[in-house]
């Protein structure tokens, strides 16, 4: 079988479960992970493993470690771990909410989360009176309304969260720039995710490339180096970006770009492989039979061969 690349994403890193997302992965668990992909498979840099790819010289599975948005908690929590364990990952960051900001996401769960009464009226945003009493109830209005204001336009999603969004919401949730330059002082590597996290296919052509470029170049004037790897935010192809947005991160000066869609990347003779739309996988499983059983899942699907 020729060599595979496996791509997994995380976002955050609790520092122990959170019973409103028992799935999300915290301390404990990430390092368990973390202990499995030595084992099991061969963690690479990002970077290396794109040459490698690139060059035919990919070990039988290689797999990265990527993140995604900029949560403070890579620095406090994840950090620490892939430090201790000898291994590398990539930072895609959303540059737009270092020093203090909140995605729209966050601000629902947040508002959710700490919903006073029995229900929490939006009735004036057309969005319900929602039953919150419960935490299952909880959950399922955090879905609901995720699911709801995901794919407005990007403008029309930011007004809505931002007035159903209770005071005083959480801060200190995202990376400050001198987590940032933490991050890069420990050898990690940063790569973009945009200004403000929209769905690209959701903007104006014009918008989005102004989000692509101007996330690149804050980036950058933080770090005082090139970034050169890309994340498409949300990262389905064809439904959250589409090709214009690949030749946009293009003509950019990126060397690469990932997206979401399961798959793995195999180097095979032939003609360059599309680097721009690399697929990644989370692995949402928290038992150590089934992460490796998921990544075992994904080995298998259609991968993104050269030519």
């Amino acid at each position: 079988m020729n060599a595979s690349l496996s791509i997994l994403i995380y976002h955050r890193v609790l520092a122990r479960p959170d019973p409103l997302f028992p799935g999300e992965v915290f301390a404990r668990q990430f390092e368990q992970q973390l202990r499995l992909l030595k084992t099991f498979f061969r963690p690479l840099p990002l970077p290396l493993a794109l040459q490698r790819l690139q060059d035919g010289s990919l070990p039988p599975r290689a797999a990265c470690i990527t993140f995604d948005d900029g949560y403070a908690d890579n620095v406090q929590i994840a950090l620490p771990l892939l430090q201790k364990h000898g291994l590398h990952a990539t930072f895609f960051i959303a540059s737009g909410y270092m020093d203090g900001g909140q995605m729209w996401n966050d601000k629902i769960i947040d508002t959710v989360r700490h919903a006073p009464g029995p229900s929490l009226d939006l009735r004036p945003w057309g969005l319900g009176c929602l039953p919150v009493a419960k935490l299952v109830q909880r959950q399922a209005a955090i879905a609901y309304l995720l699911g709801r204001l995901k794919y407005l336009p990007f403008a029309q999603r930011e007004s809505v969260s931002g007035q159903i969004a209770r005071a005083g919401n959480q801060t200190g949730l995202m990376l400050s720039v001198p987590q940032l330059r933490q991050l890069h002082r420990a050898g990690m590597q940063i790569g973009a995710h945009t200004v403000h996290h929209p769905i690209l296919a959701t903007l104006p052509e014009q918008d989005a490339r102004q989000e692509i470029a101007a996330g690149k170049t804050q980036l950058e004037q933080s770090l005082q180096t090139p970034v050169t790897l890309f994340a498409y935010p949300n990262g389905k192809r064809g439904r959250d970006y589409g090709p214009h947005h690949v030749a946009m991160v293009k003509s950019l000066g990126f060397t690469a770009a990932v997206a979401t869609d399961w798959g793995t990347s195999r180097s095979r003779p032939g003609p360059a492989l599309d680097l721009f739309q690399l697929p990644r996988f989370t692995p949402w499983d928290r038992g150590r039979l089934m992460f490796l059983w998921r990544l075992q899942q994904n080995l298998r699907k259609t991968p993104q061969d050269a030519g």
